[in-house]
């Protein structure tokens, strides 16, 4: 057990050195008391423009936590329960085989490293290559080369999350989350992504931290294969048998299918398998690029440019009375860039992605409005994904059927006209762009639906609905566009030890989220499993 004591503040003039004597004044203490101070949490309290603070959270531990706590009586000082542990029951079943794992994005790259510390020597097939090798395809591809459609921004080690923000946030209270935490920080992570309120990685640090994990996981009895494509499954009596990995049978009764959101082509293997699955609503929409100075002033006022502030984000949700419908942004990425992350061939999708210093010049985020089966015309499993094919086809060939991006400026967009030259703001995606109506590639209640919230965004961030303001389409892979159905012990409906997992399964929505989702299915079968 520890105390914590939350709300603590800090003036941007004020050191951070100074967060100790504050804490032990506010329960009177004597500081040769308190062992193992830390700070747990920091954000920035910026409602205020005159006098921005940064808010603390703080955990120590001393004798009688439990006496000084309930003596002083203040909401802001608490227990803190101990960090999470995987300390779940091992079974008692011996298996024939070792389990595997499909994917090595989050979910499955910490479902391999909870499983190898556990002993049970997983196998991780990933389709795509490892980091080093995926950078130099997908660096070659921004430049205008080829595209590789088994290793790109969407596959290949690390997942999608490795070429984009690297961001950490995530709603869930789950305190497995302190467990990838902790993991991360040990691989290489900054330390600071414990304790910062919206903690981002960045891509250059996070292929670092993959790979050691990567490095990890084998010292530890596990193996990963990369360039190996689950094909098929072996299927007998409602029970998994085996698996087809590049023309491979390999046997099998425990898989965790973290295939990730973009697997289009194993989506289809699996409906002909008769896997349970269901469509679901994503988001679409386009990426929208402003200077990033513009939003810090917004966001921080006359201190926008005090060395101690980082590059100002935002979170813009609104909900359209007249279409029915939420637009909202999406991954945003202060000092960002928008990339190209197409992963079949003539279909073009984009992205935002961020280097730990958040240096580039713009700030950028997905602004997507919600769509569902209604808009699909069916609610078959694959409608959704067809839906997004169809509209990345769409903005393929107006961009050029290069991969170059149709882009349009806000102020055209709003005239429905082709842009003619740029204003301030120069656009960030490569390999290129090509001038375009966006009305083009997306859908009119789409279109209608991003026009009427940015005139609203535009009064919650000054110079948001700038005409100037760079779009960039199109942005459709937000989420899965469907879930593979699974029972309350994380099994497939349908087909018994297969564990669908993470984005791709359609049970999160972010690094941090996902990697929970494949911890709990590794904790699922490792509960009916000994360590072989």
């Amino acid at each position: 057990m520890a105390i914590r004591i939350n709300n603590l503040l800090l003036r941007l003039e004020e050191d951070e050195n100074i967060l100790k004597l504050k804490a032990i004044k506010k329960v009177g203490l004597k500081e040769k008391n308190v062992k193992n101070f830390k700070i747990v949490k920091q954000s920035i309290d910026a409602r205020n423009k005159s006098d921005i603070r940064f808010n603390y959270s703080v955990e120590f531990e001393c004798d009688e936590e439990a006496r000084l706590v309930t003596k002083i009586n203040d909401s802001d000082v608490k227990f803190e329960e101990n960090k999470y542990e995987a300390s779940f029951t091992l079974g008692q079943k011996k298996p024939l085989h070792r389990p595997v794992i499909i994917g090595m994005g989050p979910a499955g790259l910490f479902a391999g490293l909870l499983m190898a510390e556990k002993g049970y020597n997983p196998i991780i097939f990933e389709r795509g290559r490892s980091v080093e090798e995926r950078t130099k395809l997908v660096d070659d591809f921004w430049s205008g080369g080829a595209l590789d459609t088994d290793c790109n921004v969407q596959f290949g080690e690390g997942g999608a999350g490795t070429f984009s923000d690297g961001k950490l946030t995530t709603r869930s209270k789950d305190s497995r989350c302190d467990f990838i935490t902790e993991e991360l920080v040990k691989s290489g992570a900054p330390e600071e992504i414990k304790y910062m309120g919206k903690p981002h990685v960045g891509t250059d640090i996070l292929k670092t931290v993959i790979v050691n994990i990567r490095k990890r996981i084998i010292e530890l009895g596990g193996e990963v294969h990369f360039n190996s494509k689950l094909t098929d499954l072996i299927i007998s009596q409602g029970k998994l048998q085996g698996i087809v990995v590049n023309s491979h049978e390999i046997p099998c009764e425990s898989l965790i299918l973290a295939i990730g959101h973009s697997s289009r082509d194993t989506y289809e293997m699996l409906y002909n398998k008769n896997l349970a699955m269901e469509c679901k609503p994503f988001a679409i929409g386009v990426r929208i690029e402003h200077p990033q100075a513009m939003i810090n002033e917004s966001q921080y006022g006359p201190m926008a440019t005090h060395p101690k502030l980082r590059g100002a984000d935002y979170r813009l949700t609104y909900t359209s009375k007249t279409y029915d419908r939420s637009v909202y942004s999406f991954c945003m990425c202060p000092g960002g860039k928008v990339v190209a992350a197409a992963s079949e061939e003539g279909n073009l999708v984009t992205n935002g992605m961020s280097y730990h210093s958040r240096d580039e010049k713009n700030a950028n985020s997905a602004l997507v409005v919600t769509v569902g089966p209604k808009d699909f015309m069916s609610s078959k499993p694959l409608a959704g994904m067809e839906f997004q094919r169809h509209y990345e086809k769409l903005a393929y060939l107006e961009g050029g059927e290069n991969y170059y991006a149709p882009l349009q400026l806000l102020g055209d967009f709003y005239e429905d006209k082709v842009t003619k030259r740029l204003g301030d703001v120069e656009p960030s995606y490569a390999p290129g762009w090509s001038y375009a109506k966006l009305s083009k590639v997306l859908p009119s209640y789409v279109v209608d639906t991003l026009k009427e919230g940015i005139l609203v965004f535009d009064r919650r961030i000054k110079g948001f609905g700038r005409n100037d303001a760079v779009l960039t389409g199109i942005e459709t892979r937000t989420s899965a566009p469907l879930r593979l159905i699974r029972k309350e012990n994380l099994q497939s409906l349908s087909v018994e030890g297969l564990y669908p997992a993470g984005e791709g399964a359609g049970y999160a929505g972010g690094i941090i989220s996902a990697a929970v989702d494949g911890l709990k299915c590794a904790e699922a079968i490792m509960s009916l499993y000994s360590p072989k």
